[in-house]
C-alpha cells in the first residue's frame, strides 16, 4: 500500500510540475533577418550544452513532383551522395569523426535539412551544409543503389494495407490537386527516374528565396550572424516558379464516396473515413486539437473507447487532423477483422454522430485541456525541437503567439466555443471512405456508404483523380 501511495504521489507531483511548466513556458528570444538573396535566418541562443542544432525548410516538396512521383524525396536523399567540395565518403568521414549528424528529407510540401553538432565544430559542419544545399553532384552509382532499395520497399508495401492506405486516401480526397501527389513514389516512376531528373528538380526548386534556416544553440549571435551572412550570402537567388501549385483551390467532395482497394488474401479490413480539414495557421488550430484529443487523439478517446474497449472491434482506433500550408484533412483510422467490417465502420460513424448530437461536457473538456497542456512543453524542450519550430513558424506562417499564448488559448476554450468547433470542423456528411480488404467479402458492405470505386492493391495510384 505504501509503495502504491508513493507512486501516486510521484505521478501527482509530476503532473503538477508539467502543468506549471506549461503555464510559464514562453518561446525563448530569437533574432530573425533576411539576407540579400532572400534567405530567412533565425538565431536563438541556448547555452545549456555546447551544441548547435540547425533546421532548414526549402520549397522543394512533393507538390512539385509533376508526373514523376517521388522526385522530391529522391532529390533530397541524393544531396548527401556528394557535392562539389565533398565526396560522399568525405561527408561521412568528417561528420562521423566529430560525432555530428546531418539529415536531408522531403515531405509533401517542402524539403528539409536537420543537423546537430558540437559548437566547436561549426566551421567544419556549416560548409558541408552549404554545399549540400547549393552544390550537390547527384552521383549516378549512389542513386542506382537508392533506387534499388526503394523499389524493394515499394514492392513490399503492396503486401501491407497500412503502407498504402494513407497515400490512397490523400489521392482520393485531394483528386488532381498536388496535395494528392504520392510522396514516396511508385514503382513505375522510380524505375524511370534518373539523375538528370534530380538535377532538373534541384535547379528549379532549391533556392535561397523561399527558404529558411534556423540555428539554435551555444554561439555568439553577433558572430554567428556575420558568419552565416558570409557563408550563405553566396547562395545565388533564382526566380520563383511562375505558379504556386499548392495554393490552387482544393475541390471539396460533393457527396459520400468509397474507394475499395482489393487485397485478395486479406483477413482484415483497414479503413479510413475522412473529409477536408484545416490549414496549419488556422486561428482555431489549438481548439481543434483539444476537441480531437477527446474524440480520437488519445488512448482514452471516444473512438478508442467505443471501438476497442467497449465493443472489441479493433485493437485501436483514432482520428487526426493533418494540417498543411494551404489546406488539410481529417481522418478516422482503424482496422478490424473482415467479418466485423460493417459494425466497425458503423460504430465509427455512430461516435462521430454522437459528437455532433451530444457535444462534450465540462469534465471531458477539462480532461482534454489538461492532457494537451501536459503534452505541450516536451515538444519544445531541446535545441533541435526549437530549431524545427522556428522553421515551422516560417513555413506555416504563424508566430510566437502560438507558443506564448498556448496556455491561455487552451484554457479559454468554453463549451459554447467547443460546440462551434465541432460544427465547423468535424464533418457530418460528404465523407470519403477508403477500405483495404478482400473485395469479394466486403464490397456489398462498402456500397452501403456511397458509390464504390474498386482498384487492386497491386495497381499504381492513378495520375488523375479517382
Amino acid at each position: 500500500m505504501y509503495q502504491r501511495l508513493k507512486y501516486c504521489l510521484a505521478v501527482l507531483l509530476l503532473m503538477l510540475a508539467v502543468t506549471a511548466f506549461a503555464q510559464e513556458y514562453k518561446l525563448p528570444a530569437y533574432q530573425k533577418f533576411t539576407l540579400k538573396n532572400g534567405l530567412t535566418v533565425y538565431l536563438m541562443e541556448q547555452h545549456d550544452v555546447p551544441m548547435i542544432n540547425v533546421s532548414a525548410v526549402i520549397p522543394a516538396g512533393a507538390v512539385n513532383d509533376g508526373d514523376k512521383a517521388g522526385l522530391a524525396g529522391f532529390t533530397a536523399l541524393a544531396l548527401k551522395h556528394g557535392t562539389k567540395n565533398f565526396s560522399k565518403a568525405k561527408i561521412d568521414e568528417e561528420l562521423d569523426y566529430v560525432a555530428a549528424s546531418v539529415n536531408t528529407y522531403a515531405s509533401k510540401e517542402s524539403a528539409g535539412l536537420s543537423a546537430e553538432f558540437a559548437s566547436k565544430d561549426q566551421s567544419l559542419v556549416f560548409p558541408i551544409i552549404y554545399d549540400l544545399l547549393t552544390a550537390p553532384l547527384f552521383d549516378t552509382a549512389e542513386f542506382a543503389k537508392e533506387k534499388t532499395r526503394a523499389l524493394v520497399r515499394l514492392s513490399q508495401a503492396k503486401e501491407s494495407p497500412r503502407s498504402v492506405i494513407s497515400s490512397a486516401f490523400d489521392k482520393f480526397l485531394y483528386g488532381e490537386h498536388v496535395y494528392g501527389n504520392v510522396v514516396g513514389g511508385t514503382i513505375s516512376s522510380v524505375t524511370a527516374m534518373s539523375t538528370a531528373d534530380l538535377r532538373a528538380f534541384f535547379k528549379s526548386n532549391y533556392r535561397p528565396n523561399g527558404t529558411a534556416i534556423a540555428i539554435v544553440g551555444d554561439f555568439n549571435p553577433k558572430q554567428m550572424k556575420a558568419y552565416i551572412t558570409t557563408v550563405f550570402g553566396k547562395w545565388e537567388k533564382t526566380a520563383a516558379p511562375a505558379e504556386n501549385l499548392a495554393a490552387k483551390p482544393i475541390s471539396k467532395p460533393a457527396s459520400n464516396r468509397v474507394l475499395l482497394i482489393n487485397k485478395d488474401d486479406a483477413k482484415e479490413t483497414t479503413f479510413m473515413i475522412g473529409a477536408p480539414g484545416i490549414s496549419r495557421n488556422n486561428p482555431d488550430f489549438i481548439a481543434v486539437d483539444v476537441i480531437n484529443t477527446l474524440f480520437g487523439g488519445r488512448f482514452t478517446s471516444m473512438l478508442n473507447d467505443e471501438l476497442r474497449v467497449n465493443s472489441g472491434l479493433t485493437y485501436g482506433a483514432g482520428s487526426r487532423f493533418t494540417a498543411l500550408r494551404n489546406g488539410g484533412s481529417f481522418m478516422i483510422s482503424t482496422f478490424t477483422a473482415g467479418k466485423t467490417t460493417e459494425p466497425a465502420i458503423d460504430k465509427a460513424l455512430e461516435v462521430l454522430a454522437k459528437l455532433h448530437k451530444d457535444g462534450i461536457d465540462e469534465q471531458a473538456l477539462q480532461s482534454a485541456k489538461n492532457y494537451v497542456k501536459g503534452q505541450f512543453p516536451p515538444d519544445y524542450e531541446t535545441s533541435g525541437q526549437l530549431a524545427g519550430l522556428l522553421t515551422q513558424m516560417y513555413w506555416y506562417d504563424f508566430n510566437e503567439s502560438f507558443i506564448n499564448n498556448f496556455q491561455k488559448n487552451v484554457d479559454g476554450l468554453t463549451l459554447d466555443k467547443a460546440k462551434q468547433i465541432i460544427n465547423t470542423y468535424f464533418p457530418k456528411d460528404k465523407l470519403q471512405f477508403v477500405l483495404v480488404g478482400k473485395s469479394s467479402d466486403i464490397k456489398k458492405i462498402a456500397e452501403k456508404y456511397g458509390p464504390v470505386t474498386e482498384v487492386q492493391i497491386t495497381e499504381e495510384p492513378p495520375k488523375k483523380a479517382f
